[in-house]
Parts: structure tokens; C-alpha cells; sequence
């Protein structure tokens, strides 16, 4: 896994050996950035689900201000702060060791609205739901934010509009999909 472009491009990113976390693959996520890219600059980005770091690390290399990293796995954890180091982006990184559910809450009422909030939640289990769900009236996103969501294939969005969100567009790949969403105006 590498830093596609940017600041940091072709630097080589670590990642947690195991099969507790699941990489995007460079692939894909050159196909995210080209999609997303153009509105990164000065940006705010939340990484939910960080793993390794891969996705807020080379949303900060394209132009971010700031990232905030969430992560509960203390190896992955571990393994975001090594990445941001490489790539000397530690500066404008947050890294935060806990659920994701907890660090909305922690985050409340600080300084941040987030531009873009990028989540890859383990398949199938309904963590994307709980996300959405927390974010639903949070003071962390707007209308403007744009929410991507990693998922399988399978995974059902039909909740969404329930929960005040609409699905701006919808990038199938192989085994996977990002699902674009913002808060209804």
C-alpha cells in the first residue's frame, strides 16, 4: 500500500498483518481520489474505521488541512501514527484509540465540521447504520458534508432517507462499493 499523490505520493504505508483490518486496495482507492480529489483543499476529513490510515493519510498528501483517525485496534492505532510519521503529516492528524461511536461524542462541540467523512466499518454488520445514526444531528457535519461509505456489495442503504440522509451516487466495484450520501437540505 502506498500515498497515490500528493505531498507524500509513492511513499509505502504499513499496514496491520492479520486479517483484522481490510486495506483498500490502491486501485481502489485511486479511483475514490479521482472521484473526490479536486475537493480536498483546506479541507476537513474524518477516517472512521482508520485502519492503517491509508484513506485520511492520502486525503492530507492531496490537500487536507486536517484529519482526525479513528481507530480502536491499538496495533492499527500504532500503525497510523508510524504512517503519519513517514509521511511527515503528523502535524495535521488527530489520532483517536477508541469506538467510533464514542469519538463523535468526544468530538461534539469542538472545532470541526468535516467536509468529507470517510468510513469502512466491517462488512455486514451494521456499524455504517450506527454511524449514520449518530450523525444524524451532529454539529460534525452539515448539508455540504459528503459521507463515503465502504461496504459489501449487500449491504442495504434503505434507511437512509429515514434517517434524514440522501445517497448522491452509488460506485460498484467487484466485492465491494462506496456509497456517497449527504444530510438532506
Amino acid at each position: 500500500m502506498r500515498v497515490i499523490a500528493g505531498s507524500a505520493r509513492r511513499l509505502q504505508l504499513k499496514t496491520v498483518e492479520g486479517m483484522e483490518t481490510r486495506p483498500t486496495t490502491d486501485r481502489i482507492k485511486e479511483t475514490l481520489f479521482n472521484m473526490i480529489g479536486a475537493d480536498l483543499i483546506q479541507t476537513q476529513f474524518l477516517d472512521c474505521f482508520a485502519g492503517s490510515g491509508g484513506i485520511g493519510i492520502e486525503a492530507l498528501s492531496r490537500g487536507a488541512s486536517k484529519a482526525v483517525f479513528i481507530e480502536k485496534n491499538p496495533k492499527a492505532v500504532e500503525c497510523i501514527r508510524q504512517n503519519l510519521k513517514t509521511t511527515h503529516l503528523e502535524e495535521k492528524a488527530l489520532v483517536m484509540s477508541c469506538d467510533v461511536i464514542s469519538a463523535i461524542t468526544r468530538l461534539e462541540g469542538k472545532e470541526y465540521l468535516f467536509d468529507t467523512v470517510f468510513m469502512d466499518p466491517p462488512y455486514n454488520c451494521l456499524w455504517e447504520k450506527q454511524v449514520l445514526t449518530a450523525l444524524k444531528d451532529s454539529n460534525l457535519i452539515n448539508e455540504d458534508t459528503l459521507i463515503i461509505v465502504e461496504a459489501s456489495l449487500e449491504t442495504d442503504f434503505s434507511y437512509a432517507d429515514s434517517l434524514g440522509f440522501e445517497i448522491v451516487r452509488n460506485k460498484e466495484y467487484k466485492t465491494n462499493k462506496h456509497v456517497f450520501i449527504k444530510r438532506k437540505k
